[in-house]
Parts: structure tokens; sequence; C-alpha cells
């Protein structure tokens, strides 16, 4: 199997790569379903974007009532039928969200953003079996979500499969970071830590020798050592800058992103906390730990600038894994 090698990155141009490509997502995603919005009926708009603002705050109960209305006015609505499913799938009720994007899916088979949705449905029933099918076809029309496909044997615990499927990737050019994080997983799991050594000196335990050996051999363990010592001693400053150095060599460790997004919650960066948090915690798997810490930072950030509701939400979230 291809042990991919880390890749080194300038970290300030993958969050604006990444913050651009998440904008460009965004827009593809919604534009073919919202062209599908009754602009005859001012009523019907009226209601519909009233279902979009309940749901961009949470109230995903209000958003439904709302899209009931714009069902009385056009019961054969696209788009609709894409929210309530949405909707539905927010509050946990993975019946219905299944019965409206079926309902779409109707309309617009190949559709390849409610086969998305569905793929969502099913992984959060943890459902991977049919999540699985679903993605294999999609990767066969877009090869560039072979990631995802990957991730989805790693939770179905098909490691053969995702080792096959990382092999074809890096054959076909298409490693991209996620794919070095899940094939480190994969390693990891065979008791394989090609970046990581056993055991650290005894004597490297002050901050200046564990900085001056990490310099010279850019140990991926000695770093860890590093940045665990700064953030018991509460050095924010330096475990900022420390942190976004060791991205750009590993950037598929997700101890990396929540240990720099933890020092910008400290300097009060509460918006670069969020842009960190959230593209690092797509390396975590299989870490309930790591998770929780994850939804824990995030809370801290949200509510530093000042949405509380977002601060909640992901607290309870930290809460939930901690169980």
């Amino acid at each position: 199997m291809y042990i991919a090698p880390h890749m080194k990155v300038n970290f300030s141009h993958k969050i604006v790569y990444i913050g651009i490509l998440i904008i460009s997502l965004f827009s593809y995603a919604q534009q073919p379903i919202i062209a599908n919005v009754n602009t005859n009926n001012l009523e019907f708009q009226q209601h519909f974007f009233e279902a979009l603002k309940q749901k961009s705050i949470n109230n995903f109960s209000k958003a439904i009532v709302s899209l009931e209305k714009c069902n009385q006015l056009d019961s054969e609505s696209l788009a609709v039928d894409f929210e309530f499913s949405k909707n539905y799938l927010f509050l946990k009720k993975y019946f219905e969200a299944e019965i409206f994007i079926d309902k779409a899916l109707q309309k617009e088979p190949n559709n390849k953003y409610l086969i998305l949705h569905k793929i969502a449905i099913f992984k959060a029933q943890q459902n991977f079996e049919s999540a699985i099918k679903l993605q294999r076809n999609l990767v066969k029309i877009y090869p560039d979500l072979s990631d995802d496909l990957v991730l989805l044997y790693i939770q179905n615990q098909n490691f053969e499969e995702a080792e096959k499927l990382i092999d074809e990737i890096d054959k076909n050019g298409l490693k991209s970071l996620k794919t070095i994080g899940y094939n480190d997983y994969l390693l990891s799991k065979k008791g394989l830590k090609p970046n990581d050594k056993e055991i650290i000196s005894a004597k490297n335990t002050t901050i200046e020798s564990l900085r001056k050996d990490y310099l010279k051999t850019k140990d991926y363990a000695i770093l860890n050592q590093l940045l665990k010592l700064e953030l018991e001693q509460q050095l924010f400053d330096i475990l900022n800058e420390d942190s976004k150095s060791g991205l750009e060599l590993y950037p598929a460790q997700p101890f990396l992103y929540l240990t720099n997004a933890t020092a910008l919650n400290k300097l009060e960066k509460y918006n670069d906390a969020i842009t960190v948090l959230t593209i690092g915690i797509d390396f975590v798997i299989d870490d309930r730990i790591m998770e929780a810490n994850f939804y824990e930072q995030l809370s801290i950030a949200y509510f530093g600038i000042g949405n509380k509701t977002e601060a909640t939400k992901f607290k309870q979230k930290a809460a939930q894994l901690r169980t």
C-alpha cells in the first residue's frame, strides 16, 4: 500500500483557498435547487425565503411550517421537497427526511446535490452500507468525491476497500489532504506510525530543547510534545506560531488544528479559530474525545463573536460525545 508523504502547504493560502472553495460549492449546490423556486407567486416566495431564514437560525420546526404553506401553493416544487428533507434531517426525523428527498429524486434522479443529501441521511443513521452504494455511483461520475467514499469505507470498517481506493486515488493523481489523513489513520490501525518516534528522550523536556530538536529533525512526535508543553504553560502566542508552522508540514494532523484554534481563541481571534476548526475536524476519525474537544473550541469561538445559538449547539454536541 502506498504511504503518502506529508505535503508542505502554505497555511494561510490554504485557508483562503478552502474558503473560496466552500463558497463556490455552496453557490453551485444552491443554484440548481433555488432556480426551481416559483418566481411567479409572490406569496410562495415570501414563505419560501422565510423558511430559509428560519433554517439559518436553527428554527427548523418553524421552517417546516413555512414550507407547508409553500407546498399548499405548489405541491410539485423540487426546492420545497429538498428544504423539507434538510429540515427534517436537522430534527433527526429520518423517515420524513427520506420521504421528501425521494420525492425530489423522482423529479431529478441524477441531481448530484440531492444524492449527496440522501447519503447524509444514511450517514446520520449510521447506515453506511446504503451510503456506500450511492457514493460508489457518484464516484463513477465525479471521481473527485472519492475521498468521501474512503471515509465511508473506514466508518463501515471496510479497511481493505479503503486502502485499495486510496491506492487508486493516488494512481489517478487525485490525492488530497483528506486522503493523506485517512491513509495515516489506516497505518495507525496497523500499528505503523512512520512520522512518530516511539520514545522522546527524557532530557528533551524544555521548550527550548524541544524546539531545537524539532527544527533539526522536523519530527512530528517532537512537535507534538513541544505544543503540549506550550499549552500547559499558556504560551499562546508561541503556540499559535508553532502550531501554524507545523500545519505547513503536517496538514492532515487534527491535533495541530486543535492546538492552533485553542491558541487563537485565547488570543481572541475567534473568526480565525472557527476557520481552522472547520477545516481540521474533517481529519478527526473515530476519536470521540478529540471530536468533543473540537466542538468545545467551536463553542468558545462562537460565543466570542456573540453567536450564542451556535455556541450552545456545539457545547451540546461536545457534551453528547462525552456521555
